[in-house]
């Protein structure tokens, strides 16, 4: 049989309950593994004697293991590589950022040193864009709510985490039970992340985005965009054939009607594809009405598995000054970090035994840099 993890929260509380032991039990149990990543069950204090078998039989602390960590040369991006009990691997990178860089309204910034943990929802990825290495896995498995907080839990080990994005390997929104799950873990004792600082990446999955804001509010929605017609969607991103531009703006305008936050989309230049003037204007008009913020990404190679090229930066800067100066949208364009270490935005992939390299986490000038 097969252990779960004891992160899995919905799980070990029916076991809980049906052994008439109270959930309240569950975080205290959850702060001890963190605090003591190798325990044994029976080392964790003052539980119900009934507790303790059912925990030994049924749950592991932990069913990752954190296989390698892999620090880029930019100092501030770390790459970890975790296996999982199924000897799956999924990839998450840590981000980190001091808010005092740079100016806010004209003023200095406040703050300090924080750290934007990016983290992988499925093994793989069935989309298939073709501007992503993860897409070129295929879709393995998806990952239990357990194996999705481990992530969190390993990362913590390494650096205080406050942010947390869903922009890692796999479509969030297609592992919605476990996506859902894993927030409501992360945003309660003893983790206790602000739901304004857990953002959601999604390339535009409906009826998910349509229950998001119900069953999770206050969490940040970012939506990979990436084109602002449908039919150049649907050649760079072929699962955008079953959620046509018409209908997926129609739900992100009933989102923000429900939600009145702001939503962010994710752009990434590609050179001569979508990064033209009349691209730029184009998804001006599209999201004229919408309260955004745009986020510019320049294209990370990703070797053989894809033609595409990198947009020149005057065309990245031609691009954001339309958006800002003609329509005033917000625009910003994504701070590149790890690139060297394949952990930048669409380089994770896994490849095993004979190399492992990874695609899909750099973050902007960091997405919580945006919630003012």
């Amino acid at each position: 049989m097969a252990f779960r993890s004891v992160f899995d929260a919905s799980t070990i509380r029916t076991e809980f309950e049906n052994a008439g032991i109270k959930p309240h039990f569950i975080p205290l149990i959850w702060k001890y593994v963190i605090q003591n990543p190798n325990c044994e069950w029976d080392q964790v204090p003052s539980l119900p004697s009934a507790a303790y078998p059912l925990l030994k039989s049924k749950f592991k602390p932990f069913t990752s293991a954190l296989d390698s960590v892999i620090e880029s040369t930019d100092q501030v991006t770390t790459k970890l590589l975790i296996k999982l009990q199924n000897g799956a691997f999924v990839e998450a990178v840590i981000m980190r950022y001091d808010t005092r860089m740079g100016k806010c309204g004209g003023e200095p910034r406040g703050g300090g040193p924080r750290s934007t943990l990016c983290i992988s929802s499925q093994v793989g990825c069935k989309m298939g864009c073709k501007f992503c290495a993860t897409g070129s896995m295929g879709f393995k498995s998806n990952l239990s709510s357990g194996e999705i907080v481990e992530q969190l839990v390993h990362a913590s080990a390494l650096s205080p985490i406050r942010n947390v994005v869903f922009m890692g390997m796999g479509e969030p929104l297609n592992n919605y039970a476990a996506l859902v799950e894993a927030i409501r873990v992360m945003t309660a004792f003893p983790f206790q992340l602000s739901p304004k600082k857990i953002t959601v990446s999604t390339v535009g999955i409906i009826h998910a985005i349509n229950k998001l804001h119900g069953d999770m509010p206050q969490l940040n929605l970012a939506v990979s965009l990436h084109a602002p017609v449908q039919d150049v969607r649907c050649q760079i991103m072929p699962a955008a054939r079953a959620f046509p531009l018409e209908r997926l703006m129609d739900s992100l305008r009933e989102y923000q009607r429900i939600s009145q936050q702001k939503i962010f989309i994710e752009y990434i230049m590609l050179d001569g594809v979508n990064d033209e003037e009349q691209h730029a204007h184009q998804l001006a008009r599209l999201l004229e009405t919408f309260n955004v913020v745009v986020n510019l990404i320049p294209f990370n190679p990703i070797g053989t598995l894809s033609h595409f090229r990198t947009s020149s930066d005057e065309r990245v800067t031609r691009f954001q000054k339309i958006l800002r100066s003609t329509y005033n949208i917000r625009t910003t364009v994504r701070k590149q970090m790890g690139q060297d270490i394949s952990g930048a935005c669409g380089q994770l992939v896994v490849n095993l035994p004979d190399k492992r390299s990874s695609q899909n986490a750099a973050l902007l000038t960091d997405i919580e840099d945006l919630n003012l």
